[in-house]
């Protein structure tokens, strides 16, 4: 059987290869499914704790990190207004998730039922983290992507060139923004379920993974570069 942390490393060189190649074989529009995707999924996932690498830290990070790889590539191949239009989407996909898992609960199921119990016990917790991580996508997203332009109009500026520092960006926004994710959606989500030292073992578990994910996330964004700059972003004939 896999250890958790191989799963983990796993899924961080899976999950953004997936990103490229949703980008190459569907372009821009893959990169907005991915990001319902990879909402919807990191929702359900968060709410596993696992221990890997000393640490205890719930699931759904690596997820959650490849929204920011999303927005990232957007704004390197396509520009700001369509990496807020991804965040867009990502707060439209987790509201009408919210409302539409929550809807389940109000069904009475049938005498031979037998997965509501288990549905129940999963979406029955999950308002309040939807919720707090609706507010916290929306904020900490759209200041990654104004982060992102941000640090690319300093570097163009300094050094007068647009393609150099692309790794500068690209890991100066992400690793600010997560930290700023994981403070306010660990204590926002968990306060008063976990003690405030599981809290933060929890928040530091999390923005290790994030800062990994941010250095991981770097070579599929230059990947993705190369993918616009040679025009192979529609399917291959």
């Amino acid at each position: 059987m896999m250890t958790n942390e191989l799963l983990l490393i796993l899924s961080i060189i899976v999950l953004f290869s997936a990103v490229v190649a949703f980008y190459y074989f569907f372009d821009i529009q893959g990169l907005f499914c991915w990001t319902v995707l990879a909402t919807i999924a990191a929702n359900i996932e968060v709410l596993i704790l696992v221990n890997a690498f000393g640490m205890e830290q719930t699931l759904g990070n690596i997820l959650f990190a490849s929204t920011f790889l999303v927005t990232d590539i957007l704004s390197e191949v396509a520009g700001r207004k369509e990496a807020n239009k991804a965040v867009n989407i990502g707060i439209m996909t987790s509201l009408m998730f919210m409302v539409i898992s929550q809807s389940w609960l109000l069904y009475t199921p049938n005498a031979n039922d037998w997965v509501f119990p288990h549905i129940q016990a999963v979406f029955s917790n999950t308002p309040r983290l939807m919720l707090v991580g609706l507010v916290v996508y929306a904020l900490v997203q759209r200041f990654d992507v104004w982060l992102y332009h941000w640090c690319w109009a300093l570097s163009t500026k300094l050094f007068q060139d647009e393609r150099r520092f692309l790794w500068l960006r690209n890991n100066g926004s992400t690793m600010i923004s997560q930290l700023l994710n994981t403070l306010l959606f660990t204590f926002g989500a968990f306060w008063g379920i976990y003690p405030l030292k599981d809290l933060f073992n929890i928040a530091f578990a999390s923005y290790v993974i994030f800062f990994v994910t941010s250095l991981a996330d770097t070579p599929a964004v230059y990947w993705a570069r190369y993918i616009k700059e040679h025009h192979k972003t529609t399917l291959p004939s």
